[in-house]
């Protein structure tokens, strides 16, 4: 039997969080030998380490947490009931924050807030916002995720038969694929460095799990940009939790950059037509053309504002 790691997760006016390699105690006859399968037959490029499987009980609060260090399954033990199953990747320890564990409905995965943005350290909290966003926390993008949920699995004890029962889930990918392209960037030569910091709004706070959506609060993402300076392009390319599919929100793509003089410039783009519109909302591509960077004083052309402030503009986008 593989080794797998147990969690009483909610009993009334109880809360357990350590794990432990015993079985859970109910009664030896009352429990059930069950073998979880995970089936990668919808992710069969996925490779995670280890995975999860919630077990919530229709008709008790006591819900259970199964964790295998591996991608494939084993054999757990269960009391006699009828569950909601959800499982999941675990191996996330370094990004991934889990709260709503009491229901299935509500089990989420989401993200802590990001201090600061990547390629250049700004501070998240004093960094210019586009309007409309402010009220927005600044949230950490999320690595791989895949989830799977089956409803009204019976756990019965056949004492007269001494065979054990399958369940199978087959994960999905639960995360986004956004990629970002911007043609025709004029003074890309002039920036600071080969990699500038971005951010996009209106993003689903986290991923329920239960549902199979993101979650309704708003948060804004941020990325980077890489700096092709000899084609004057930049890409990037995050994952996130795509948008919420109770309140699509507004989606302002932000990149911020210093000039070789050091001057500081913010430039906004209203991307929502290209969010909402994307062939497929798993993988969104945003495409643009046109940022017209300003040639820095110390380069011979010109008019540099103090380099104390920040400098804005708001790119029109044709369609």
């Amino acid at each position: 039997m593989k080794r797998i790691l147990y969690s009483l997760l909610i009993l009334p006016g109880i809360f357990f969080s350590a794990c432990h390699h015993k079985d859970l105690t109910y009664g030896h006859a009352d429990q059930k030998e069950v073998e979880v399968i995970f089936d990668w037959r919808d992710a069969p490029d996925a490779d995670p380490a280890s995975m999860a499987a919630y077990f919530y009980d229709y008709d008790s609060p006591a819900s259970l947490r199964f964790i295998f260090d591996n991608k494939h399954g084993g054999e757990v033990r269960l009391p006699e009931a009828s569950y909601c199953v959800v499982g999941m990747n675990s191996d996330y320890s370094d990004w991934a924050r889990m709260r709503g564990t009491e229901s299935a409905g509500n089990l989420e995965t989401f993200t802590q807030d990001a201090d600061n943005l990547p390629a250049y350290g700004l501070a998240s909290r004093v960094i210019p916002r586009a309007p409309g966003t402010e009220h927005e926390r600044v949230a950490k993008t999320p690595g791989m995720l895949w989830s799977d949920r089956s409803d009204n699995v019976n756990i019965v004890n056949n004492y007269a038969s001494d065979s054990h029962q399958i369940i199978t889930l087959y994960p999905h990918e639960a995360v986004c694929h956004y990629t970002v392209d911007i043609s025709n960037v004029e003074n890309l030569k002039h920036i600071d460095g080969s990699e500038i910091d971005g951010t996009l709004s209106g993003m689903a706070e986290g991923y329920l799990h239960g549902k199979n959506c993101g979650s309704e609060g708003h948060v804004t993402m941020p990325l980077v940009l890489q700096a092709d300076k000899s084609a004057g392009s930049l890409h990037g390319e995050f994952l996130t939790f795509g948008e919420s599919a109770v309140n699509s929100g507004t989606h302002i793509l932000t990149i911020y950059l210093y000039l070789t003089d050091g001057s500081k410039w913010y430039y906004t783009f209203d991307v929502t037509r290209q969010v909402h519109n994307a062939p497929d909302p798993r993988h969104v591509h945003i495409v643009l053309s046109g940022l017209p960077l300003p040639t820095p004083i110390t380069s011979g052309g010109g008019i540099i504002p103090s380099v104390n402030d920040w400098q804005t503009e708001d790119i029109e986008l044709q369609f």
